[in-house]
């Protein structure tokens, strides 16, 4: 549950906002992207690959005159397996919950089933929920005619408060969405406390760069079929206090052990690089060195059996 400020901060101004955005759109859309770019840091992971998000993650906008919180959530899409059911279920859920919706449809890519089946899902939101279309990844479109036919696309398929075309790589337009995206939210004290980016718990937050790294590079098949589980972090046992040593241990599932021998690479030499990456964010977001532990495991089609799932927290 979101705490209050703390009494002893500044007061906000009488015209104070905040409140929650969800940030939807098909697989690899670029919404993560963005939620890093309004927040202003890392606070989800992105790849090249679809369904990189898998949960609801939250990132928290501080600004003078209002707080804004983040819903980045999977990608809706037509599922193919229980896992994928699921994720739409997260969607659909944290969608009841929020103030207000931005759909992201991505500029580099003509508008397809997967957005019109979106804009369908939200054609059935109470009229209360506004929603707003968010044109992305324009730093990928040269000419400013198909950036323009896009906005069209975009502006018929459905009915929305605003339009708004972004790049999140090259910050264009962020501040503006961020400007349309409060001025739709409540009026209302701040939800969090000053300087907190996120609400994610510590664990989670490792998990997700851990799953990051071993997605970089990887064959198609394999992104969907991963699955990453923090089983402990504790500090080292008689280090002392000046030279702390945290143990994180790691359990990295596949479905496969063709997979598993992709994650691990020659000689284990994938695994190592693996390690190697998370553990420089790992150490930088926890603010101490860190001992990774990975271990690689098989769960054979985790994704359509439901206590598998549920032991992997979906």
């Amino acid at each position: 549950m979101p705490t209050t400020s703390n009494p002893t901060e500044p007061s906000p101004p009488a015209t104070f906002r905040s409140g929650f955005a969800c940030l939807v759109g098909r697989p690899n859309a670029g919404k993560s992207t963005l939620t890093n770019a309004l927040v202003g840091t890392k606070v989800a992971i992105t790849s090249g690959r679809p369904q990189t998000t898998r949960h609801a993650i939250r990132g928290i906008v501080h600004r003078a005159d209002a707080q804004l919180v983040l819903v980045d959530t999977p990608g809706l899409h037509r599922p193919r397996t229980l896992l994928g059911q699921r994720l739409n279920d997260v969607v659909r859920a944290t969608l009841s919950e929020v103030d207000v919706v931005g759909f992201c449809m991505p500029a580099d890519e003509p508008l397809g089933r997967g957005d019109r089946f979106i804009a369908e899902e939200l054609s059935r939101l109470p009229k209360r929920t506004p929603v707003v279309a968010i044109l992305t990844k324009t730093d990928k479109v040269t000419d400013p005619d198909r950036v323009g036919a896009r906005l069209l696309e975009v502006s018929a398929l459905g009915t929305f408060a605003e339009i708004v075309p972004v790049s999140a790589v090259r910050t264009f337009q962020v501040d503006v969405l961020a400007d349309v995206l409060v001025g739709r939210l409540p009026a209302g004290p701040a939800l969090y406390p000053g300087g907190e980016l996120t609400d994610e718990p510590e664990q989670v937050m490792v998990a997700e760069l851990i799953r990051e790294a071993a997605l970089e590079g990887v064959r198609d098949e394999l992104p969907h079929s991963l699955a990453v589980v923090v089983e402990e972090m504790v500090p080292r046992e008689g280090r002392p206090k000046q030279r702390p040593l945290l143990d994180v241990r790691v359990n990295v599932f596949v479905e496969r052990p063709s997979q598993k021998a992709i994650v691990i690479g020659a000689g284990g030499s994938r695994l190592k690089a693996v390690g190697t990456q998370a553990r420089t964010q790992i150490e930088a977001l926890l603010g101490t060195p860190v001992y990774l532990d990975l271990h690689v495991k098989v769960a054979k089609d985790w994704q359509r059996d439901p206590r598998q799932l549920r032991r992997l927290g979906f």
